[in-house]
């Protein structure tokens, strides 16, 4: 079956429970849970911390990158911002560990298969990407990457500065305003104050 086949904008806000089961039940038929018989050339490998999900991704680099400092992301990833490499679904494939992944909601607060959705491992629970509508957004510290075009969203709720030169947006790129590199003498922060 071919990629081209399947659609991997399943949009289930508006379904029936029923529907959105059937939804759950089909993940697997599609990019990036399927075995897809078009030819996929592995350049990179990844898996969670205890191994037992594995992935290749065929593409040589993301899309793009992003650092999202949301205090959502901020609360999943236990860490002051989510790192991530975005992919189109069909430039990634699970090897082994597809019965391991548990996925979260946060829309939908609930554990079913919704998207978007956050995907992890049910064993170590490590985070593995951000399944949107189209795109994935894959956590880069499971990859080795050499290089990644990046930048930083949602700049204002940071926890911590990060003067990196990349470019800092108060929300989505071009969809917001750009910000200083770093805004400690804009709060009015003393140095030294956490």
């Amino acid at each position: 079956m071919s990629t081209k086949a399947h659609n991997n904008s399943h949009d289930t806000r508006d379904m029936s429970p029923a529907e959105k089961q059937q939804v759950h039940i089909n993940r697997m038929d599609r990019p990036p849970y399927s075995q897809p018989d078009t030819p996929f050339k592995p350049r990179h490998e990844g898996s969670c911390f205890c191994g037992a999900v594995k992935f290749q991704i065929s593409r040589e680099r993301p899309l793009e990158a992003k650092f999202c400092h949301c205090h959502g992301c901020q609360l999943l990833h236990g860490a002051p911002f989510q790192w991530a490499a975005i992919f189109h679904k069909d430039d990634v494939r699970f090897t082994a560990g597809r019965e391991q992944l548990v996925y979260w909601s946060s829309s939908e607060v609930s554990q079913e298969y919704v998207l978007p959705c956050k995907v992890s491992c049910g064993t170590c629970r490590s985070p593995i990407m951000d399944e949107g509508r189209n795109m994935l957004l894959l956590f880069p510290t499971l990859v080795h990457f050499e290089d990644a075009r990046q930048r930083r969203v949602f700049q204002p709720r940071r926890a911590m500065d990060v003067p990196d030169g990349l470019p800092k947006w108060t929300e989505h790129k071009d969809a917001s305003e750009l910000m200083p590199e770093t805004v400690g003498e804009k709060r009015g922060a003393v140095d030294g104050e956490v």
